[in-house]
This record gives C-alpha cells, structure tokens and sequence, in this order.
C-alpha cells in the first residue's frame, strides 16, 4: 500500500507549533483537566463536562446512549471517549488514539463508524485520490512521534496507513 506523502516543515516551523501547543496546554489546564482522572463507571455526563469541559464531538450507541468525545490539544495525540448510558450515567472512559483502535479500521469501515472509534482527525486535508479526504491521526507509541492516515471518500475508508508524523522533531527517529 501507499504512503501518503507530506512536506516535512522546519525546526522553525516545529518550535513554533511547541510552543503553541503548550500555550494551549496551559489555558486548558486553567479551565478543565486534560484527561479523565477518577471520572469512571456511574459518575453523571455532567461530572465529566464539569472536570474536562465542553465535548467536541457526540455519537449515538445503538442502545440509546451516547460516545462523548474529548480530543486533546491541537496535536490531538489523545482523544478521550466517555461512554454514557441513555440515563446520562458514565459506562466507560477510554483514551482511544491506540494501535488496537486503529488496526480495527479496515478497507470498507463507514466513516461514521470511525468517527465513533477514534474521533475527529488531528488533520483533514482534501484530495485523496481526486476525490475523498485524508484523515491523520497523532499518537504517541513508545516514545515515537507517529500518526495513522485514512484515505475516505463520502462514506467509506479507501486506505489505511501508518507513518512518521511530519511535525516531529528531527532527532526523534523511529
């Protein structure tokens, strides 16, 4: 399979991107707490909203529940879900920016399905084969600096990929 391809940016380019990621770090932290902490099983939705602050993204379960999604920082390398029952009470919490999530993607997943999986993308860019998106996830795996790259058109996944992220440092290899 293909690589999706990207410009690597400078070490300019990569110290401002830091920087701005830890000043958004510490605006987040001012308001909310980055990740879950405590909030497990039979805490309230509203517990979860209180400590981590307003969700990006909700997906319906078939039972009637709902997929709270708390994507972290602009690198987006942690996206917490929180599941909830239809009573608004906590089933779950998960970070699910993982390799076990992203291996369950597979050529013909419904987008919306990997929505629910893993969340919003860190990046969206268009032009996936002339007619769908890329999606990219970021993660950290074992000190490595990594996403995993999704080929979509309107309604399935075409193509999937790990690869080095291009804000990585230079020194980092993998």
């Amino acid at each position: 399979m293909n690589r999706f391809t990207t410009t690597p940016r400078s070490r300019a380019s990569s110290a401002c991107s830091a920087f701005a990621l830890l000043l958004t770090l510490g605006a987040v932290g001012a308001c909310t707490s980055y990740g879950p902490g405590d909030l497990g099983p039979g805490r309230s939705e509203a517990e979860v909203r209180n400590k981590m602050g307003e969700p990006t993204g909700r997906y319906p379960l078939p039972d009637g529940g709902s997929r709270v999604e708390y994507a972290r920082g602009p690198a987006g390398a942690h996206t917490y879900m929180v599941d909830v029952d239809a009573a608004g009470r906590v089933r779950s919490v998960e970070q699910v920016l993982t390799e076990r999530n992203f291996n369950a993607v597979q050529i013909g997943t419904p987008r919306e399905d990997v929505r629910r999986l893993l969340g919003r993308p860190s990046e969206t860019r268009g032009g996936w084969r002339g007619g769908g998106e890329v999606w990219s996830y970021r993660y950290d795996w074992v000190g490595t600096c990594r996403w995993f790259q999704i080929g979509v058109d309107n309604s399935l996944v075409r193509e999937a990929n790990y690869a080095v992220d291009p804000d990585c440092d230079d020194n980092r290899k993998d």
